[in-house]
């Protein structure tokens, strides 16, 4: 993404944006008990605050904070699509289904229309999930090659697709070289790499800052920190020789043609126990990824570099977009999505949104892109948490494109795959066809949620326009064809209608309001009654060709998503 093209941004002072936000957005979250793999991090629902009725949305023509933007897929290539018959999804399967994900036409509509992929750990890695590396610089062999990895990187550049990939520094496998060194001998080179009790004068006790019990591992008779699980244990970000390393790593995937990274535990660099938590650890964790930034910088100046900050609080977030990271994950927008469709209820999501982003604009001058999702792997999936209601995640999904910043869909989120821990049950095998006819059909993992009576594939979705891909591909088209929706900024709208959420998207020289219908019955909006005169006369898009606009009075059918500029 280029940043030197954006224009000035617009924001709170950050002492007023601060004061905005508390209760709303600085009742941060803890981190809860994590599974033996990986880190499980359900944080609380953030409160949402109200517009003021009597301050109604205006057509002002100040500059605006625009954020240029991708839609990504996240894909868990192990259970994307098999190329070789092995029942393991792999590279060489990705890059057979580039097309389905963009076909590099923009005249054509069979595709996603995506144009960035987050790829999941693909280096080796004795776990299937991969976020325990063993060989920084090279594939996972049960995926491909590097060669392949080239190939897909090639594959997808002819098809507009950026490409990021997982990047896990916190910690280790105990099977990678350095640790399996460190811990045979006291005296080898990377004995200090790590954490070891003993030898920095720490008592092995307190709690993980991941929610994950005792943080400390016993091994030949000493005690190393492992935040997550006794299978990854930290990197000692205090030693030089640790932070170039990492960097190095860096440089070495996008000077191979990477776009960025999706950085995993990013807060928890130097956050390892509870007592942890606070300022000064945050500011020693920024400092590093400040550095890494940096670095990358002289290689690609445009990479882009979103980090997982599992938090609710925006006052935890900001501190990360202060020349460190482009992004961080938007954990309490992905929450108040699902709560609104559940509910049926606008909550006004936008009025904190617009709060949230003048306090990011500050801190970051004005470089920062948020990072929108519903779920992601280590979340149950929003198919589940919607109860198996399709009109609800549709919903979700029209709320979801339309938002500011890059949004990210989880693999099979838009067939409605279903999933809900353990986590190899929310990272199932890709439904391509319900049937189990494709021959590239995954089945490392048996089916539990997503069985042929259980959901509808790729293929029994593609012919139906009604289907819940086909709305995908439809939002993801809108996106792409419009500036507004593509890049502008938001601002509330009052509906006046609490089943009905609407909010306006411009950029400089554009404007668009979103409305969703969030219920199962016809709705009426005046667009005029509470936002002064109704700037926005012509309906632009809709899900339903019944939805109708007579003057200031605009009519939605169930479940509707309307645009109108």
């Amino acid at each position: 993404m280029i940043r030197n093209q954006w224009g000035k941004r617009r924001g709170l002072p950050l002492w007023l944006a601060a004061i905005a936000l508390t209760g709303s957005l600085l009742a941060g979250c803890s981190d809860t008990a994590a599974p033996p793999q990986e880190e499980a991090k359900p944080p609380a629902a953030p409160e949402t605050k109200q517009p003021d009725p009597k301050a109604p949305a205006t057509m002002e023509t100040a500059e605006v904070d625009e954020q240029p933007s991708d839609v990504y897929y996240e894909i868990f290539v192990r259970s994307f699509y098999d190329s070789d018959g092995d029942g393991i999804g792999d590279l060489q399967g990705v890059i057979e289904k580039l097309d389905y994900l963009n076909d590099g036409n923009p005249d054509t509509t069979g595709d996603l229309g995506v144009t960035g992929i987050w790829l999941m750990p693909i280096n080796p890695s004795p776990s299937y999930h991969g976020y325990d590396v063993t060989d920084y610089r090279s594939i996972h062999p049960e995926y491909g090659t590097m060669d392949d990895f080239k190939t897909l990187l090639a594959e997808a550049d002819k098809r507009g697709i950026k490409i990021i990939m997982d990047l896990v520094v916190n910690h280790t496998s105990t099977e990678h070289a350095w640790f399996k060194q460190a811990a045979k001998d006291k005296a080898s080179a990377t004995r200090d790499w790590y954490i070891w009790a003993e030898d920095q004068g720490k008592t092995p006790s307190g709690a993980s800052a991941a929610g994950s019990g005792s943080p400390w591992h016993e091994m030949n008779g000493a005690h190393y920190m492992g935040t997550f699980w006794g299978g990854m244990p930290d990197l000692n970000f205090d030693h030089p020789q640790v932070r170039e390393e990492m960097k190095e790593i860096g440089r070495f995937w996008l000077e191979l043609g990477v776009d960025g990274f999706r950085i995993d535990a990013a807060k928890h660099i130097y956050e390892d126990l509870m007592s942890d938590k606070g300022e000064a650890t945050t500011a020693k964790n920024t400092a590093w990824w400040q550095e890494f930034r940096a670095s990358m910088s002289e290689v690609n100046p445009d990479a882009y570099i979103v980090g997982e900050i599992w938090d609710n609080s925006a006052a935890v977030i900001a501190p990360y977009l202060d020349n460190a990271f482009d992004s961080g994950f938007n954990f309490g927008l992905g929450e108040s999505i699902i709560g609104a469709v559940m509910n049926e209820k606008d909550n006004n999501l936008a009025f904190t949104l617009e709060r949230t982003y003048g306090l990011f604009s500050q801190v970051s001058g004005g470089r920062f892109t948020d990072a929108a999702f519903l779920t992601n792997h280590d979340m149950n999936r929003v198919m589940s948490q919607l109860k198996d209601n399709e009109n609800h995640a549709k919903m979700a999904a029209g709320i979801l494109l339309t938002m500011p910043g890059n949004p990210f869909i989880y693999y099979g989120e838009e067939i409605g795959m279903k999933g809900a821990k353990p986590d190899e049950q929310i990272r199932e095998p890709m439904i391509w066809s319900n049937t189990g006819s494709d021959k590239g059909q995954t089945a490392w993992e048996p089916l539990k949620h997503n069985r042929g009576d259980q959901v509808q594939g790729v293929e029994q979705q593609t012919g139906d326009p009604d289907s819940l891909l086909s709305r995908y591909r439809t939002l993801i088209r809108w996106r792409n064809d419009m500036p507004a929706l593509n890049s502008g900024t938001i601002e509330s709208f009052a509906s006046g209608n609490g089943q009905v959420m609407a909010y306006i998207r411009r950029t400089n020289d554009s404007g668009a309001l979103v409305v969703h219908n969030l219920s199962g019955t016809e709705q009426t909006v005046d667009l005029a009654s509470k936002n002064g005169s109704a700037v926005f006369q012509s309906l632009a898009r809709t899900t339903d060709d019944s939805a109708a606009l007579d003057g200031n009075s605009l009519t939605l059918p169930p479940y509707t998503t309307v645009i109108l500029e």
